[in-house]
This record gives structure tokens, C-alpha cells and sequence, in this order.
């Protein structure tokens, strides 16, 4: 019974993670992105923290590696990177902005084997970043007569909030805390949603109570309570079950979900070249990986081969 659950929650978080893009889309019509990214933070953090309160024996940081994660991954992790994503997401599609983000694993495989010296990554590893970048831009498609507008600018943005995050991951590797991971994010995404009312305030961006249109409602709700402190939870309770190669493998389906999503419900436009950027990213992804595929996938074939 437990292995169905595993699935089921696996494509849950597929799910409430590739309908964030189309929530972040609909939301950007009410607000200015910053406060919009801060706001999704405000809700997740205090569903989060509260959860960590009533749960946990040990829920408060108290170390300086604590602190030191706190600062890492609300810094990066959720400030830079949830505020170029909204921003950058203004120029782009839901699908779009998705497929962008799905470079996650291979910036953190390079950003690792740069800073920690991690040596995973060799001749046909480096191959792979490269192949994905290309996907990336294929992506983007950008306009050499135009190359600070439309989507080219969008897809930048979010990459840089890529790079934010690969950073952040790395810099937790080498930090060490005296609290559960679920904790870490919680405060993380206190931390990340107050350094966003200042990156807002700092921006400029009027400054409003959240909207009360329906849509507007929704879309909140679902960011702040659903894809993140209900996502981020599933996250993590499937990585101790599942190990991090076969749970970061979402990576690739939230893009599908994003981009069904956005062109069902927002009518977005989903075209050959975006698809295919999409396949040559998860190229690159399968040359910088294939070691672990070559070791998880047997084990992820017997254990799926359980089922039936």
C-alpha cells in the first residue's frame, strides 16, 4: 500500500508544483511581482511554521549552522529566486517559464562540481550543461534585434533565479543544522517573504492588501498553501523514502503538467520549438545524470514491476 501512496503523492507534487506556473500567470494581473511572490510566502510561511510549532520536539533554530541555512535558503532559495520568477514569469508563458526552471538539477550538478569540487560531473557531464543550455535557448528563441524584451527577457530572469537556487542547494550541503529539513524550510520561508517586502518596497511596487477577485483568491491560496507548505512537506517525506535521484525526477514532469495546464485553462501557446527545446534539456539532464540512471532506474523499473 505504501508504494501506491509513493506515486500517488509523486505526481500530487508534480501536479502542485507545475500548477503554481499557471497561479503565478493568473495572479500577475493583481498585483506587482515582488509583493505577489512575497505574499505567496506570507500564507506558506505561516501554515508551515505553524504545522512545525504543533509537530516538531525541536522547532526553533538554535545553532549557527541553523541560522546559516535560514539565511542561505530564504536568501536565495526563496527571495532572489521567487523574485525573478514572478518578475521574469510576466514575459512568459506558464510552460515557458517551467521548462526554464526544470534546469534546476543540472546548474546544482555544475554549481557543485565548481564550488565543492564534486566530481560527478566529467567531459560527458559538462557535454550534457552545455546541451541544456542549448535547449534553454531554443526555449527563448531570442531575437538578436531584440534581446532585452518579450521572452528572451522572461527566461533570463528565471535562470538567474536557477543559478539563486542551485547555489543555495550547494551552500546546504556544507552547512550543518540541528533541525528537520521541514523546519528549515518553514523558517526559510519567513525569512525569504520579509526579504521580499523590502526587495518590493525597494522596487517601488504600489503596495496593496491582497486582492479579493476570486481568481485572484484562488491563485493565492493554491501558491501560498497548496504548492508550497503541502508541497514542500510531500517533498520532503518522499526524498527519505525515495532518495533524491528518483524524487528530483518531478523536475521533468511539472513542465508537462505546467505546460497541459496553462494551455488548457489559459489558452497559452505551446509550439515545436518550445517542445523541443523541453526534450534536449532532458537530454542534457540524462548525460549529466547517467551514472545514477544507470543505478536507480533497474531499481525504479523491480520496484514499479511491484505493482503488478
Amino acid at each position: 500500500m505504501s508504494r501506491y501512496r509513493d506515486v500517488l503523492l509523486f505526481f500530487l507534487l508534480a501536479a502542485l508544483w507545475g500548477g503554481s506556473f499557471v497561479a503565478i500567470e493568473v495572479g500577475l494581473a493583481y498585483y506587482p511581482p515582488v509583493l505577489y511572490a512575497a505574499y505567496r510566502f506570507d500564507i506558506a510561511a505561516l501554515v508551515l511554521v505553524t504545522y512545525v510549532l504543533l509537530t516538531e520536539s525541536s522547532p526553533l533554530p538554535r545553532t549557527r549552522g541553523d541560522f546559516a541555512a535560514i539565511g542561505l535558503s530564504g536568501g536565495f532559495n526563496v527571495a532572489v529566486n521567487n523574485s525573478l520568477l514572478f518578475t521574469g514569469q510576466q514575459y512568459t508563458t506558464s510552460g515557458i517559464a517551467s521548462i526554464t526552471y526544470s534546469l534546476v538539477p543540472i546548474v546544482t550538478a555544475a554549481v557543485a562540481a565548481l564550488w565543492i569540487g564534486e566530481s560527478s560531473l566529467d567531459a560527458r557531464g559538462s557535454l550534457g550543461v552545455v546541451l541544456a543550455f542549448v535547449g534553454v535557448g531554443l526555449v527563448a528563441q531570442p531575437d538578436p534585434a531584440n534581446l532585452t524584451g518579450g521572452v528572451t527577457i522572461g527566461v533570463a530572469l528565471i535562470f538567474v533565479g536557477v543559478v539563486s537556487v542551485s547555489f543555495s542547494s550547494v551552500g546546504l550541503r556544507v552547512v550543518r543544522t540541528s533541525f528537520s529539513s521541514v523546519a528549515l524550510t518553514a523558517w526559510a520561508m519567513l525569512f525569504g517573504g520579509l526579504l521580499m517586502h523590502g526587495f518590493s518596497l525597494g522596487l517601488g511596487e504600489g503596495q496593496r492588501l491582497p486582492a479579493t477577485e476570486l481568481p485572484a483568491l484562488v491563485a493565492l491560496a493554491f501558491l501560498g498553501v497548496l504548492s508550497s507548505a503541502v508541497a514542500y512537506t510531500i517533498y520532503f517525506t518522499l526524498l527519505d523514502r525515495l532518495g533524491a535521484f528518483e524524487i528530483n525526477l518531478v523536475s521533468y514532469v511539472v513542465p508537462v503538467v505546467a505546460t497541459v495546464a496553462g494551455a488548457v485553462l489559459l489558452a497559452e501557446p505551446v509550439t515545436p520549438t518550445t517542445v523541443a527545446g523541453f526534450v534536449t534539456i532532458l537530454g542534457g539532464f540524462g548525460l549529466v545524470k547517467r551514472h545514477a540512471i544507470a543505478e536507480e532506474v533497474p531499481k525504479l523499473v523491480s520496484r514499479v514491476g511491484g505493482f503488478f
